[in-house]
């Protein structure tokens, strides 16, 4: 029994630290796949973060050592930061990468290595986004001496297992850290002094804040808590004016999140169910107009996150797993989605809700890949490749696969 106790450990042992193939061509879509990362633990960022630098030459990530930048054409990386760090932004200014170790705020130039603190974070708070000209950040505290019981920063999840796994209690966490109603400030915080200025209270429960990649002094962000029980989605200035509401519900149980801007910083692209796990929509909202278009999709092709290229004539997805929102029956794919508006045949009224549908087609098999872990899809600059990072092979890697068959 011993013996073969120790047999079925090694065998259990060997497949966890499969090695995954440099590239492939996935059998079922004909498109080829590569690995970008060597290093185990390694990942992309989460979707709506900047992981590129601003010459859109290098792909930022995370590895258990710290912060280093892939060349991606040369498919060389090298570690630019060193140690226990949570990596917020690449700059789109510069080629920064902003970061915070032990509640203290840094950039590192990652061409020079030149490394500058900018501050502390404020208590029970954290810091999720640098605008476009690198002048601030932006982020959000606790008021108070009240701890919650679900406050993990935008983009990162607190897992008791996997450190990049979402939590398996997560929906009663949700709930709770939602109805506790904790009063909250949204801050932002110069780049140059550490200054802070609080610019919005409340409480809401405030996540996901994201400046916009174009307008220095545009923010979005969310009432954080359970979709259906919450008006997620708003916009304000960096000085605290023009607070604003994306998106009003029109129907019980209608949910709507994981919102992420358009490259050109004007657009704001969101999840839609109408209601939830019933009826699936990809949503965009021009911050100018207050234009609306509503592309459908179906239950299978819904995706945890999905992304907009550069040009935004493309998206993408992630999929998902069974246990998802949508239930879907064979959803485990990355996806490419092609935009198609419907004819103008209806009443020609600008207030009106414009629709469409995305065409997808299937880019990666990911039925070995576990859920559990968000892929977290993006186009490389080029648009040429969309990046995620799976488990599929066992532990996580980043890796990208080709647009064009």
């Amino acid at each position: 029994m011993k013996r073969l106790f120790w047999i079925e450990f090694l065998l259990v042992l060997g497949m966890q630290a499969e090695v995954p193939p440099a590239s492939w061509v996935d059998a079922e879509t004909g498109h080829r796949v590569v690995r970008l990362t060597n290093e185990p633990g390694s990942a992309s960022l989460y979707f709506n973060q900047n992981g590129y630098t601003a010459d859109g030459k290098g792909l930022v990530y995370t590895t258990p050592e710290g912060i280093s930048v892939l060349d991606l054409e040369k498919r060389e990386a090298r570690a630019v930061v060193k140690g226990r760090v949570r990596l917020i932004d690449a700059g789109r200014k510069t080629p920064r990468v902003y970061y915070s170790r032990d509640w203290e705020l840094y950039w590192t130039d990652t061409t020079t290595g030149e490394t500058r603190r900018i501050g502390a974070m404020p208590a029970r708070g954290s810091v999720a986004t640098v605008n476009a000209d690198e002048t601030l950040l932006a982020g959000t505290y606790i008021e108070g001496a009240a701890t919650a019981p679900y406050a993990a920063p935008a983009g990162g999840a607190a897992s008791q297992g996997h450190p990049l796994d979402q939590p398996r209690n997560k929906g009663q966490m949700m709930e709770e850290r939602w109805a506790s109603r904790l009063p909250m400030a949204m801050f932002t915080m110069r780049v140059e002094t550490g200054e802070v200025r609080v610019i919005h209270k409340a409480n809401d429960w405030l996540n996901h804040v994201l400046f916009s990649p174009s307008d220095p002094g545009l923010l979005m962000f969310c009432h954080e808590g359970p979709w259906h029980k919450v008006d997620r989605i708003w916009s304000i200035r960096a000085d605290g004016t023009g607070l604003k509401k994306v998106h009003t519900r029109t129907m019980a149980m209608e949910i709507f999140g994981h919102e992420f801007w358009s490259s050109d910083g004007r657009t704001i692209w969101y999840d839609l169910q109408t209601p939830r796990g019933e009826d699936f929509w990809l949503a965009k909202y021009s911050v100018d107009t207050g234009a609306r278009t509503w592309y459908h999709l179906q239950r299978d092709e819904w995706s945890i996150h999905f992304n907009v290229s550069r040009d935004g004539t493309l998206l993408c997805g992630d999929g998902g797993d069974p246990g998802q929102v949508a239930r879907a029956k064979n959803g485990q794919w990355i996806y490419l989605f092609r935009m198609e508006q419907r004819k103008d045949e209806g009443l020609k009224d600008p207030a009106l809700v414009q629709t469409g549908v995305l065409r997808a087609e299937r880019l990666v098999n990911m039925a070995r890949h576990n859920y559990k872990l968000e892929p977290n899809v993006s186009f490389t600059p080029d648009q040429k490749w969309v990046v995620f990072r799976s488990n599929m092979f066992g532990d996580t890697y980043v890796f990208a696969v080709e647009v064009a068959k």
